[in-house]
């Protein structure tokens, strides 16, 4: 069992980790991708990476570089045609702004400690999740055929979770939340090559940028 500081910061995360994701998925379904997206992801690393440099000092000219070049890639990939309101504006805020503080919650967690307490992070989540569902009358079953894809799902974000407080015990809290943030560029390439959705040009950039961002941050 975690001490009682880091099960505190495990449902910090948990509480703040729910907002931010079903924000995020509420701007996606009824929003602008376009502009969800970029606001949520671009919200959510500037957070801990504010924070690890204020705590860290300055990670180097050549990872700064590549951090900053990696917000542009973030930005670029998850970009889609068409404007938003300021519905959108507000998710997109909020949901970086609650992934944000899950990212510097789970950052906190003592060197070796990754299964218990974001067990606990999952155990609070999942509270929330029924406490909005029951309050709200929302429909939650599923159908059998969507089953397995939603285990597959949560069995991959458990894997990031953990590498990702793996990454923040092993260095340092910015470069760990910047690398982390150029998930979108997996997401568009997968989306090509087995949805055949189309490539845009300012998506072929910002992937080109996150290759970019990714060699300067390892080599700084």
């Amino acid at each position: 069992m975690p001490p009682a500081w880091e099960v505190g910061w495990a449902l910090v995360g948990g509480v703040f980790g729910g907002i931010g994701i079903m924000s995020l998925y509420q701007g996606l379904a009824s929003g602008r991708m376009g502009v969800v997206a970029p606001i949520s992801g671009v919200v959510a690393a500037a957070i801990p990476v504010t924070l690890g440099i204020a705590l860290q000092g300055s990670p180097g000219p050549v990872r700064l570089a590549g951090m900053l070049i990696a917000l542009v890639a973030v930005v670029l990939v998850s970009r889609a045609n068409g404007g938003g309101s300021r519905r959108d504006v507000g998710l997109g805020l909020l949901a970086g702004f609650g992934i944000g503080v899950f990212n510097i919650a789970v950052s906190r967690f003592e060197p070796g400690q990754v299964f218990a307490p974001l067990t606990i992070v999952r155990a609070s989540e999942g509270l929330l999740f029924v406490l909005i569902v029951a309050l709200g009358r929302r429909p939650w079953r599923l159908g059998r055929s969507i089953l397995p894809l939603v285990l597959l799902v949560g069995a991959l974000d458990m894997a990031g979770n953990a590498l990702y407080i793996l990454a923040t015990q092993a260095g340092r809290l910015d470069v760990a939340t910047i690398l982390s943030s150029l998930y979108p560029v997996t997401t568009v390439i997968l989306a090509t090559l087995i949805l055949r959705e189309r490539f845009a040009r300012s998506h072929l950039v910002g992937v080109l940028l996150a290759f970019a961002a990714i060699v300067l941050i390892g080599s700084g």
